[in-house]
């Protein structure tokens, strides 16, 4: 019998059989291929979404508007980076939502020499619509799992995005840091609040 204290250790494996390094590799390859498949999963449900509520507008328009939704208002510039776009691209989005009656672009009453963009009640409902149709997709999506799978789904998705750390932060915290979310001081139309001029 040999000495097994003169034999090389055996490799590591995890519960599949991978060994080491490999072995995480290539369930790391894995895992990107099942969120990238995600990914776009998701982005055709919002695209059907989109569709069925306006077929003129774009996925980017409809980004543009959630940020708005979820944030607004806001200075240009910091729409153009929260959507990671150059300020040319996003006052570009935003005249075409505009004439769109979907956003509005208002002097800030405080600083005339800022506009600041913000949903029109119109872009508000689009929103609305939109993601109560992309909701009710996804759910039954969803409602197609096994209990234990849509389990470990969620359990899964919130452990990625705890891990992310940095990556998963709001993208406009950046953006309250250096003040460039404002509490609204356009309110409901009214006297004293000046329309920013189009191009």
């Amino acid at each position: 019998m040999a000495d097994r204290s003169t034999e090389p250790p055996e490799p590591s494996r995890d519960v599949r059989g991978r060994t080491g390094e490999d072995g995480l590799a290539q369930e790391a390859e894995e895992v990107t291929t099942a969120v990238m498949a995600a990914s776009r999963l998701l982005l055709a449900i919002s695209a059907r979404a989109l569709a069925s509520i306006d077929d003129s507008l774009t996925l980017p328009q409809l980004r543009t508007l959630m940020v708005l939704a979820g944030h607004g208002p806001v200075k240009m510039a910091l729409l153009a980076a929260a959507l990671g776009v150059n300020p040319s691209n996003a006052m570009r989005m935003v005249e075409r939502l505009e004439s769109a009656e979907l956003v509005d672009r208002r002097i800030n009453p405080r600083n005339r020499r800022e506009v600041l963009l913000s949903l029109t009640d119109r872009g508000r409902d689009l929103v609305r619509r939109v993601s109560s149709r992309r909701g009710a997709e996804v759910g039954a999506l969803v409602s197609r799992l096994a209990e234990e799978e849509r389990a470990a789904l969620v359990s899964a998705l919130r452990s990625l995005t705890a891990v992310a750390d940095d990556l998963a932060v709001d993208p406009f915290e950046e953006v309250r840091r250096v003040g460039g979310l404002v509490d609204d001081p356009l309110g409901p139309s009214g006297p004293g609040v000046r329309r920013a001029r189009t191009r």
